[in-house]
């Protein structure tokens, strides 16, 4: 009997698949970016660069959302050919002998840095992942937490700001739209930040470290935004830890410094005394850990 899990990550940008150990380690992963046509045709290719003649003791699917749990199905906002999915039974049907599970990517990134990263030895936490959106998961009482339809967590699509900006969720105001990414780029824009036509949020970090006032708000501007989300999620789930992750949280204190400032104000509930953030620890690999780990909690 194999020991070896196939995780996926499936996401609108790309595509990454991986043999996990029982222990949480990535033996062997590929990744494509995700194609504009023939989306299956690239799942299918990059799951059999990984497995080769390996056989796998089960299959764990992180996806990008929305995702309904129950059904197996997927509907990711960057993927509009992939309406209602159903990609579990897609994917169970090249293994039709294993379990086969399915989780939205933010639970997943979740569950992985609480078995292998940041979130070791927690019971109660969330999981983000600022980058070009915002994506979470939680962790609740040691165990994922996907709610009705397999989509708790989904922190990106608090409101933080009444009346702020438009939001692809179809909501406004929501954290996305001021700490996204390109959402912070496109905010340093209109205050005033000269930026080349391709500038990104590493770029704008780079001008935040180097001191320029417009970068550092918006640094300061996502950091409040994220800050008032966790305290939120915290108070509403008895949380002890978040744990962020992804593109923007790599620029480190110029997020985390406000995040945690915020929290001091917004987090003041006796029973969150204690309460922590930290930076993520397992990077681009959290989502295939979290995703083998739905099949070894289950198993």
């Amino acid at each position: 009997m194999t020991d070896l899990v196939l995780a996926l990550d499936f996401g609108g940008t790309k595509i990454a698949a991986a043999l996990v150990d029982p222990f949480g380690a990535v033996v062997r992963s590929s990744r494509v970016p995700t194609p504009a046509t023939d989306t299956w045709d690239a799942v299918v290719s990059v799951i059999s660069t990984v497995v080769e003649d390996s056989a796998v003791a089960g299959v764990g699917i992180a996806s990008a959302g929305p995702v309904n749990a129950s059904a197996g199905t997927v509907s990711p906002i960057n993927v509009p050919s992939w309406q209602d999915f159903p990609l579990r039974s897609s994917v169970g049907s090249l293994f039709p002998d294993v379990p086969v599970e399915l989780a939205g990517d933010g639970v997943c990134m979740a569950l992985g840095e609480h078995w292998r990263g940041a979130g070791r030895g927690s019971r109660f936490m969330v999981g983000l992942v600022v980058s070009t959106g915002v994506g979470g998961g939680l962790v609740l009482d040691g165990r994922p937490f996907g709610g009705r339809t397999g989509n708790a967590g989904h922190i990106g699509h608090v409101v933080v700001e009444p009346g702020g900006e438009h939001c692809t969720c179809g909501g406004r105001g929501c954290v996305e739209t001021i700490a996204g990414g390109p959402r912070m780029v496109s905010w340093a824009r209109r205050a005033g930040w000269q930026a080349p036509d391709d500038a990104d949020a590493a770029l704008l970090a780079a001008a935040a470290l180097a001191g320029e006032e417009v970068p550092l708000e918006a640094f300061e501007r996502a950091g409040r935004a994220v800050g008032m989300a966790i305290a939120g999620a915290a108070a509403v789930c008895d949380l002890e830890l978040a744990v962020v992750g992804g593109g923007v949280a790599q620029a480190g204190e110029l997020l985390f410094e406000p995040v945690r400032r915020t929290l001091k104000t917004h987090a003041g509930l006796s029973f969150l005394d204690g309460f922590e953030v930290r930076p993520a620890e397992l990077g681009g690999e959290a989502g295939l850990v979290g995703a083998a780990a739905l099949v070894r909690q289950t198993a």
